[in-house]
């Protein structure tokens, strides 16, 4: 049962990883135009009003925001067809695609979309092991029966047996979210951060911002702008950590430190994996309680992502970007102060230490002098 259970969640791993740049070119594109917008004092751009402006530049722009929105839009269909190629290599893209698509069109949210990529690929899978013609006709099997059959099971179990309640979950999800106020709205954004920050890039951190940005498509924000906020807390956190407590890394901790902040600053929380793997007790509380603080700092005050961008080129097309600049500011800085205060020893004088402990050979020194 494990076994099955690693495979499964395998899968869903590598339908992320396949789907994710997809939605970082959109984000981007999104964000190039909502910056663009910003500068002709445009907070809306996205609406259609501005696609029949009179300035050229505010039509593009406005075209630019649709170019994203279409990228982000593939994020369902993508996602499932990925699974199922885990799971079945090309075979079961074509059925995840198609299944993807019609639980983006049921409305039936991110969970919809996993299980689209598994029914496909598992559907696709049976029919490949399990079907057996003639050698004559063995090619029939990949072009064509594959397809046709797998999609049309995918299709046939999405529609009238997992379509309806999973549509059911997501829409009482996103209403549970959008009731939320004050005090849970808070809790939650702290939720979410604490748990991007755990595991820094792993599958814990992936859920929390993959679900996160699914619900942006239902106009649910504040778990993405939790999120977002929490990405790159870790790795600026503790880059800045090797410049406040130098004399407590080392040489190799120090580099990885500036590669970290950069990381940072573009999004990617994997920048703080070197830190983690070094002193994973002390690190990982500290990027936890770091990105929780962030997270429901900006929340808490105000401060809306309505896009899945964590780096700096999209902090000023956030809703109230000062309080979003502030609360990655905080949470950086705690990871930073607390991340050097657990460290009981000065890594620094290790390292010299151990340098010239290398260097120094006692028992050829002896014979040495009593040569």
């Amino acid at each position: 049962m494990r076994k099955v259970g690693n495979s499964i969640k395998n899968h869903v791993l590598t339908g992320i990883s396949y789907m994710i740049p997809l939605v970082i070119a959109g984000a981007v594109i999104m964000a190039i135009s909502r910056v663009g917008g910003s500068i002709y004092g445009i907070t809306d751009i996205w609406d259609s009003g501005y696609a029949t402006s009179s300035s050229s530049i505010v039509r593009l722009l406005h075209s630019l925001d649709g170019f994203g929105g279409i990228a982000l839009g593939l994020m369902f269909p993508v996602i499932a067809a990925f699974i199922a190629y885990s799971v079945v290599d090309k075979l079961g893209i074509a059925p995840g695609l198609v299944g993807g698509m019609l639980v983006k069109e049921l409305n039936a949210g991110f969970l919809g979309a996993i299980a689209a990529g598994l029914i496909a690929g598992y559907v696709c899978l049976l029919i490949r092991n399990h079907v057996k013609l003639p050698k004559s006709m063995a090619s029939v099997v990949p072009v064509f029966l594959i397809p046709v059959l797998g999609t049309l099971v995918t299709v046939l179990m999405i529609n009238y047996v997992i379509g309806v309640p999973f549509a059911a979950l997501n829409i009482g999800l996103e209403n549970w979210l959008n009731s939320l106020s004050g005090g849970n709205q808070i809790l939650m954004a702290a939720v979410v951060g604490a748990m991007v920050g755990f595991d820094l890039g792993g599958p814990v951190n992936k859920a929390a911002v993959t679900t996160a940005m699914a619900l942006l498509t239902s106009g649910v924000y504040a778990p993405n702008t939790a999120a977002q906020v929490a990405i790159i807390i870790p790795p600026i956190g503790l880059g800045l950590a090797t410049v406040i407590g130098k004399h407590k890394y080392n040489t190799e901790l120090k580099e990885a430190g500036k590669s970290s902040i950069i990381m940072g600053l573009v999004g990617i929380s994997e920048g703080a994996i070197p830190f983690a793997v070094e002193s994973l007790l002390k690190v990982i509380p500290s990027t936890v309680i770091g990105s929780a603080i962030g997270s429901a700092m900006a929340v808490g005050l105000g401060a809306v992502n309505q896009a899945p961008i964590s780096g700096f080129y999209g902090w000023f097309t956030v809703e109230k970007w000062p309080i979003y600049i502030l609360s990655i500011a905080v949470g950086s800085l705690f990871v930073a102060i607390s991340s050097v205060l657990l460290r009981n020893k000065d890594a620094g004088i290790e390292e010299v230490s151990m340098s010239l402990d290398e260097e120094f050979d006692e028992d050829a020194w002896e014979e040495e002098w009593q040569s």
